[in-house]
């Protein structure tokens, strides 16, 4: 006679056509959170949610995170969607957290189909903007939901759903919710579960437990009381533009390092028990190379190109603003500039004392200029780093469930990435919280012809399920 999870395996490997369809359907809402032309079109995806949620019997309740000031404009923020299936106090409760804006996108930005409408090509890719980040392992745990209530059984855990609609766009409102629901609605969670990162590489499923944080700053040099013809001014002021690249060519070598003094000195030093987990990864570095599309890589090893993105920091120059960038000549000066740039985290830097180091070695580059312009430097968002332990029986529980639907034991990684809500469950709530990624390191989430192969999808599912059986066996500690 087969298991729960046996049978519960067998009949997700016979509805994919079904879960395939309803990927489709949440593809096909627009949910762009960054753009206001969007924004109803992220209500209505919330809705979707909340529709396919309720038929399957859950209970559901939304908060409000209330307005956006966007550049002036006043704009309602979608709903954070709050679902609960199963109260039993006998069972452990499993929180999952996930969004349903997407990243935007036009056909003529690059991509080969109509972004908004799923496509399956000949190799088997659902290619459309947010089926891997984040629509499809979002209904991955919905399509779990309902094979359980098709086949009649009972969950083998208590779930709750928080699924919010700005996670593309700065999470906004999300981390005071979670706070002030942390005794009420979420007290009763023993783990968190997040499904809203990639397999390192293509071929091997992964858990992930730590992701760096991230500091981004605008430094702003300002000049003249408007823009200026160069002919006529050049060489006789000092020019905004000139003095932010000068002190923006200060902060980073072109391999990568650092000029920060003192940047280096709270990183925590890698662990014997650590080193060991670089040794058996499954990544090349043709997957590199595949992903970046040339053969610019600083690091020649795969160990070293790893830790140099999981666990020393790193810093980007990101754009400048107010800078003349249309295609063709324009001779301007321009009266006012914005640098823009970030530094990834990781333990134990502090993000207040790396604010205080970039704006002090800040000023002290610009005063060398001698520039009559005024300069300053300001954090706009400071995310910390976020690790949590492999052992833990959560991961232990996820492991085993990849070992049972995979058949191989998944790699233990990190990431370079950040997603601040990891960091804000752990805060409020005190509980595991565990990255089980559905898609793969090419998917190409935020990017053109986005897609989640049809396998990790189907997979995907098997494994969130498997999983919520191996939580429930589980003896914590």
């Amino acid at each position: 006679m087969s298991s729960p999870v046996d049978t519960f395996i067998e009949y997700a490997e016979k509805n994919q056509e079904a879960y395939i369809d309803r990927l489709r359907k949440a593809v096909a809402i627009p949910s762009v959170s960054g753009d206001p032309a969007y924004r109803k079109e992220v209500f209505r995806m919330g809705e979707f949610l909340i529709d396919e949620l309720k038929a399957l019997g859950a209970s559901v309740e939304t908060r409000d995170p209330g307005v956006q000031d966007f550049h002036g404009t006043p704009l309602p923020l979608p709903p954070i969607v709050l679902a609960t299936i199963g109260t039993d106090p006998a069972k452990k409760t499993v929180l999952v957290y996930g969004h349903y804006d997407v990243q935007p996108a036009l056909k003529e930005d690059g991509w080969n189909t109509d972004p908004f409408e799923l496509v399956e090509d000949e190799k088997h890719r659902l290619i459309g903007r947010g089926s891997s980040d984040d629509k499809g392992p979002v209904l991955g745990w919905i399509n779990v939901v309902e094979a359980h209530k098709e086949l009649g059984l009972e969950l083998p855990v208590n779930l709750k759903f928080c699924l919010e609609g700005m996670e593309e766009s700065g999470s906004e409102g999300l981390d005071d919710i979670i706070f002030n629901e942390a005794d009420k609605y979420f007290k009763d969670v023993d783990v968190v579960s997040i499904s809203d990162n990639y397999w390192l590489g293509t071929t091997k499923p992964c858990v992930t437990y730590g992701l760096r944080g991230v500091s981004y700053f605008h430094l702003t040099v300002k000049g003249p009381k408007a823009d200026l013809h160069s002919g006529v001014f050049g060489a006789t002021i000092h020019e905004p533009m000139t003095d932010l690249f000068a002190v923006m060519s200060k902060l980073v070598t072109p391999k990568g390092k650092i000029l920060i003094p003192g940047i280096y000195d709270n990183v925590l030093a890698v662990s014997a028990e650590e080193e060991k987990t670089y040794d058996d990864l499954s990544f090349t570095m043709q997957e590199l190379h595949d992903a970046v599309g040339n053969e610019i890589n600083i690091h020649d090893s795969v160990k070293d190109t790893l830790q140099h993105r999981w666990r020393f920091p790193s810093l980007s120059l990101h754009g400048v603003e107010g800078a003349f960038y249309n295609p063709g000549d324009k001779t301007v000066i321009p009266a006012r500039v914005v640098g823009k740039f970030s530094i990834r985290t990781v333990p134990d830097m502090e993000p207040k004392q790396i604010t205080e180091l970039v704006e002090k070695y800040v000023n002290e580059e610009f005063a060398k200029l001698g520039s009559k312009n005024t300069m300053s430097i300001s954090c706009t968002h400071a995310g910390n780093h976020w690790v949590a332990s492999p052992n833990h029986w959560n991961y232990v529980a996820a492991s085993n469930a990849v070992e049972k639907v995979f058949g191989v034991k998944p790699d233990l990684t990190r990431e370079g990435g950040s997603i601040p809500v990891t960091l804000s469950f752990q805060d409020a709530l005190k509980k595991n919280v565990l990255l089980l990624p559905m898609g793969r390191g090419d998917d190409g989430a935020h990017s053109t012809n986005e897609k989640l192969d049809r396998s990790n999808y189907v997979s995907g599912i098997k494994l969130l399920g498997t999983y919520l059986y191996e939580v429930a066996e589980a003896k914590p500690e």
